[in-house]
C-alpha cells in the first residue's frame, strides 16, 4: 500500500508539539475547563513524553476533544486529531482547527485523505488522537461500539505505540448531540490512559480485512475495560453494532428527519 508523501516538522516546545494556535487556544480553553470541570486524571505515566504515540479514547458528548485535548496538553502531548471534515468548513472554527494542526477526515469516503497526514505526524515524533467509533456512540448506555478499522490499519502500518484511553463525565457537561453545555456546576471528568497495546501480531496485514477487524476489536476491548473501571459496571457482551442497525453511521441520529 502506498501514500503520497507527506511531511511534517518534527514537534516542539512544551508541551511537546505545541504551536502558536494551540498556544492561544489553551490560554482561553483550559481556564473555561477548569471553572466547568474537576478533573480525575490517571494512567498518566502511560504516556510518552516524547516520540510518535498514537492516543485513543471513547466518544461520548461533542466535549470529548476538549477535555482529552487537555488531559494530553496537562500531561505533556499537544495533540493532533484526526476530526470530521465538516468542521473545517465551518467559518473561523475551520482556520483554527487548521491552524492548530488538525487532520480532517470525510466518514464517508474510504481511502480518505488522513492517512498519509497521520503516518506524517507520527513519522515526526508527534501525538495523534483518534476515536476509533468514529462518531458519538450509539450505544444507549453510552457504551463503546463496533469501531471503523482505520486505527489499526494506522497502527500496523506506523508501528507507533498505541495507548489506550477511556474517559467519562463529559456527558454530564454536554448530552450527547447537545451544544449547550451545563455550567451551573462543576462536573467531574475522569480520564485514565492504559499501558501501551501490541499491535505486533498484525503487522504487515493492514490490507488483510479479517486482520484488521481483529486489531481493532482488540483495541477497543482495552478502551472498554478501562471504562469498565471508571465506571464501576459491566460493559454489556452485545457490543452495539451501527452497520447492523437502521440507525445512520454517522451524524445526529435523534433528528427528527425533516419532511
Amino acid at each position: 500500500m502506498s501514500f503520497h508523501e507527506v511531511v511534517y516538522a518534527p514537534p516542539k516546545g512544551k508541551p511537546l508539539g505545541i504551536n502558536l494556535m494551540f498556544r492561544v487556544g489553551s490560554w482561553i480553553v483550559i481556564p473555561i475547563l477548569k471553572l466547568l470541570t474537576k478533573r480525575d486524571w490517571r494512567g498518566i505515566e502511560n504516556l510518552p513524553k516524547s516520540g510518535p504515540v498514537i492516543a485513543i479514547s471513547n466518544h461520548i458528548s461533542y466535549a470529548d476533544p476538549l477535555i482529552f485535548a487537555h488531559f494530553l496538553f496537562s500531561n505533556g502531548r499537544a495533540v493532533r486529531f484526526l476530526a470530521k471534515a465538516s468542521l473545517f468548513k465551518v467559518p473561523v472554527l475551520g482556520f483554527i482547527l487548521r491552524t492548530a494542526g488538525q487532520v480532517p477526515v470525510d466518514r464517508e469516503i474510504k481511502g480518505s485523505e488522513a492517512m498519509p497526514h497521520a503516518l506524517a505526524f507520527l513519522r515526526a515524533g508527534h501525538c495523534v488522537g483518534i476515536y476509533p467509533e468514529g462518531t458519538l456512540t450509539r450505544d444507549k448506555d453510552l457504551w463503546p461500539m463496533k469501531a471503523k478499522t482505520g486505527l489499526a490499519r494506522l497502527a500496523i502500518i506506523s508501528k507507533a505505540p498505541v495507548i489506550p484511553c477511556a474517559q467519562w463525565g463529559a456527558e454530564d457537561i454536554l448530552m450527547p448531540y447537545a451544544k449547550v453545555p451545563r455550567i451551573f456546576k462543576r462536573t467531574k471528568v475522569i480520564v485514565v490512559a492504559g499501558p501501551a497495546l501490541d499491535f505486533s501480531p498484525w503487522y504487515g496485514k493492514e490490507d488483510d480485512f479479517a486482520a484488521v477487524q481483529e486489531a481493532t476489536e482488540y483495541a477497543m476491548s482495552a478502551v472498554t475495560r478501562l471504562l469498565e473501571e471508571i465506571r464501576g459496571e459491566l460493559a454489556p457482551a452485545d457490543i452495539f453494532d451501527p452497520r447492523s442497525s437502521d440507525l445512520p453511521t454517522i451524524g445526529n441520529f435523534k433528528k427528527k428527519k425533516r419532511k
